[in-house]
């Protein structure tokens, strides 16, 4: 099971839940054994990737065991959840949690498909069919910014089809959101939130990229941005209950942090499967190849931190999805939306794989422990 949650190889850097410790731990995962290396150098996972070599403090420091990656993993699901023993956590804390949007094509004609049909899923499929015969469904070769974006912008004003959308996608600025506060993302095994008032919604997997507060790269995970399709068709300006509920972040299992064997260059080769599979026993799968990626991850986090906007605890950023579920689940002609029981597996073969199940926002365990709690714990622990 080791072996299919994290990569072999890899130097990895995450977060736990442990009985004995009221503040989370910061782990690292080696041969199938997770290690605890919280320390009053690093009393957060902000702080190791603050470091000028995270992954140096990170392989000196795997010598104090907690148990297997087996065993917290197992003990990580939710349903399941034994509190008094320890379970992975989002493997993010301080860091600010940021998305983008709209990065890839199929994502992006989605989201003008969304906007046209005002949330309803039933009028998608004509929408859908008539803007591919307007301008086609890839758009692969169209740089953002340039005079070629410009004339088919100009092109789709004319037909009364452009859209918020399209302005982001081929435009000059990126769309970057907040997709929660810090401390709001859950982990492996937990599960994640859709809005109950939710007709449409989506999972939405993808690339994570963990950075350093003075904007440097310094690994990757997984993420789901779980979606609510028909608050954000009905208008760009509900983006905010579109997309943070409580539990609606999923991040993990782990940062796989970059050294020679894993690199930015990886990321941009990187494949993200998804798989869910119901309870009713519906079953959908798909992918993202990053290589098809509308803009170069480092144009996006530049986008998102620098002399314009400064984050001095870093940030996670997810970097969009071309996964866009247009297959029928419930009524014909009205594509997919989740079930609560849902499970809903993201895997990357480079950064491993990030497991959570769907329920009601409501029923979720509720976000309580945050950054002030962070604090005061680690102030008691004598760590800061």
């Amino acid at each position: 099971m080791a072996d299919r949650i994290v990569p072999p190889g890899g130097v990895y850097v995450g977060r736990a839940r442990h009985p004995n410790f009221a503040h989370p731990l910061v782990i690292t995962t080696h041969d199938g054994e997770v290690f605890d290396i919280t320390s009053t150098e690093a009393p957060t996972v902000r702080d190791v990737c603050e470091m000028a070599d995270p992954v140096a403090f990170v392989e000196a420091a795997r010598d104090n065991p907690i148990g297997t990656l087996d065993e917290l993993a197992e003990n990580s699901r939710a349903a399941t959840r034994n509190p008094a023993l320890p379970c992975l956590l989002a493997p993010v804390d301080l860091q600010a949690v940021k998305a983008c949007g709209v990065t890839f094509v199929v994502s992006l004609l989605e989201r003008v498909i969304e906007e046209q049909a005002r949330g309803e899923p039933g009028r998608a499929r004509a929408l859908r069919e008539e803007l591919v015969a307007l301008i086609g469904d890839d758009l692969s070769q169209l740089e953002p910014g340039s005079d070629a974006a410009e004339a088919v912008k100009q092109a789709l004003i004319e037909k009364g089809l452009w859209s918020q959308y399209l302005e982001v996608g081929i435009g000059p600025d990126p769309e970057v959101f907040t997709k929660c506060p810090p401390m709001a993302a859950v982990g492996y095994g937990a599960e994640i939130g859709v809005h109950p008032a939710s007709k449409w919604s989506n999972p939405e997997p993808e690339v994570v990229l963990v950075v350093a507060g003075d904007g440097r790269i310094v690994g990757a995970s997984l993420g789901n941005d779980v979606n609510l399709r028909d608050f954000e068709g009905r208008s760009a300006l509900l983006l905010g209950k579109a997309k943070d509920n409580n539990a609606s972040a999923a991040i993990g299992p782990f940062v796989r942090l970059f050294d020679e064997r894993f690199t930015i260059d990886a990321v941009k080769r990187a494949e993200v499967e998804l798989t869910v599979r119901g309870a009713d026993g519906f079953e959908m799968t798909g992918s993202s190849a990053m290589a098809e990626i509308s803009r170069p991850p480092e144009a996006l986090v530049e986008a998102a931190i620098g002399a314009h906007h400064r984050y001095p605890d870093g940030l996670a950023l997810y970097l969009g999805t071309m996964f866009a579920p247009v297959e029928d689940r419930d009524v014909a002609g009205e594509g997919f939306t989740h079930h609560s029981g849902d499970l809903v597996a993201i895997a990357s073969a480079e950064i491993g794989v990030l497991e959570n199940r769907v329920q009601d926002a409501t029923r979720c365990a509720p976000w309580t422990y945050g950054t002030r709690a962070l604090m005061e714990d680690l102030a008691a622990a004598e760590l800061i």
